[in-house]
């Protein structure tokens, strides 16, 4: 008989053990996504990518590198991304815990006064010898849900994937945080050399204006060519209020990225000798989708609902729950730690099926599912947006630097037939207007110039967050 006892315990564990060991749903492998076999006719000879490449390596201004690291350390988007990772770690420990039992411990007293004239005071008389009720009671309650269908396991398991998302939405917040201060960094450095070319423009048509008084007052001009030169130097000084207060703006959007309070940027650099190199290595596409911090966290993001499908369908099967407790309990304040008098147990076993809900479970599996196929589309969608993303940057980059030779090309050009136009000009050898075109067309060549050389430094800085990197 004992040995048939045992017999029947070990086949009811075997049996446990073996519904334990289901589990709803099925884990889906990452969705196949369309994506070129190069991003351009290099990446077959190159496979390794600038994301690899550490920013502070990337960017190599010493002030650039200040301003991002200030960014990194008090930029409040980049801090809240921080803390949202701090919730989901607390999140994961939770759930390491699932399938553990719950247990809790209860202490109470009761006191009851029933009316002499009631059923329960003559009952309390007649028994207890006195008018009133006291309860005490000590208990210890646990209990336990056993994970036949893999319901807390699916749990876990969204739940350590959403760490894992969040993890990857800080990465994407500094990478987005390291482009942006670069780029107002660099359009700072362009705005300064603009309003360094407005100023040194005012200054030669201040000095044409001179010498255009002095032809007039030989009879050479009339008071029409003075009134022209005028209004040149007009329209020249008029830019430099505008870029310094473009300046002011870009100062102060910087100090906010970086975490502090709107003021001046500190900073001796030209726009000129900034250089980040030509050699931008893309890599390969594939590699651009597991290196991508958004991209890694669509597609954990999937996981997630891989996982919240299956939590939805285990909802629909039994649930095994197993229920006891212990404590003492008893009417007399004195005899509340009796042993064994006052000592009580109890234990419990139940399977609960869903019958009847009003399609309610049925409707959260099916509403699961397509949820899925949902994120399954946003994953192939951001992929598709950051290939786009890193092709448009690799045409710019391309296509802004023969623009930079044409306008350097169109700047000296210029600037030899300003020189000529001013030699012609006090010959009586050229007309004024002559002058006052060439002079505007250098000065709307040179603030072309600057403004092409900080979208050449744009391209490559979109480039490399295009491609994942700024978060190591």
């Amino acid at each position: 008989m004992k040995r048939k006892s045992i017999n029947i315990l070990f086949i009811s564990f075997l049996l446990f053990t073996a519904f334990s060991a289901c589990k709803v749903g099925k884990d889906l492998p990452t969705p196949e996504v369309e994506l070129p076999k190069q991003f351009n006719d290099l990446s077959y000879a190159d496979t390794s990518s600038i994301a690899d490449v550490e920013w502070k390596k990337f960017f190599t201004d010493p002030e650039l590198q200040e301003l991002i690291a200030q960014g990194i350390r008090y930029n409040y988007d980049f801090l809240l991304a921080l803390k949202r990772i701090e919730i989901a770690q607390q999140q994961v420990k939770q759930a390491k815990t699932l399938q553990l039992p719950e247990l809790s411990a209860q202490i109470s007293a009761q006191y009851n006064r029933p009316s002499d004239n009631s059923l329960n005071g003559k009952s309390a008389s007649s028994f207890l010898g006195k008018n009133h009720i006291e309860n005490y009671l000590t208990v210890v309650n646990l209990s336990w849900e056993a994970d036949v269908w893999g319901k807390i396991r699916r749990q876990k398991e969204a739940t350590l994937a959403g760490y894992l998302q969040t993890y990857e939405g800080a990465k994407a917040v500094q990478t987005s945080l390291v482009s942006e201060i670069a780029q107002g960094y660099f359009n700072l450095l362009m705005l300064d050399k603009q309003l360094l070319i407005a100023r040194k423009n005012l200054a030669l048509r201040d000095s044409f204006v001179v010498v255009t008084r002095l032809l007039r007052t030989g009879g050479v001009v009339t008071s029409l060519a003075v009134q022209q030169a005028e209004s040149q130097k007009q329209t020249t000084a008029q830019l430099i209020p505008s870029l310094e207060k473009d300046i002011a703006l870009q100062e102060n959007a910087l100090q906010i990225l970086t975490g502090h309070l709107p003021g001046k940027v500190s900073r001796v650099a030209s726009i000129d000798p900034m250089v980040i190199p030509d050699d931008l290595a893309a890599g390969l596409p594939i590699a651009m989708v597991s290196r991508r911090p958004d991209v890694r966290s669509a597609e954990i993001e999937l996981k997630i609902a891989n996982a919240e499908v299956g939590i939805a369908q285990a909802n629909m099967y039994p649930a095994i729950n197993i229920t006891a407790g212990a404590g003492f309990e008893t009417f007399k304040a004195s005899n509340w730690f009796n042993i064994p008098g006052s000592l009580f147990g109890f234990a419990a076993g139940s399977i609960a099926q869903p019958i009847f809900q009003r399609r309610e479970l049925k409707t959260r599996f099916e509403i699961a599912k397509i949820e899925r196929e949902q994120v399954v589309i946003r994953f192939r969608q951001s992929v598709l947006q950051a290939t786009g993303e890193v092709v448009d940057a690799l045409v710019q980059v391309d296509k802004l630097k023969e623009q930079q030779q044409i306008a350097r090309a169109q700047v000296d050009t210029l600037n030899l037939a300003v020189f000529n136009a001013q030699l012609l000009f006090r010959s009586d050898m050229a007309d004024y207007l002559e002058v006052i075109t060439t002079q505007g067309s250098v000065l709307l060549a040179e603030l072309e110039l600057a403004s092409i050389q900080r979208q050449q430094l744009s391209a490559k800085i979109e480039l490399y967050r295009a491609l994942g990197g700024g978060w190591r």
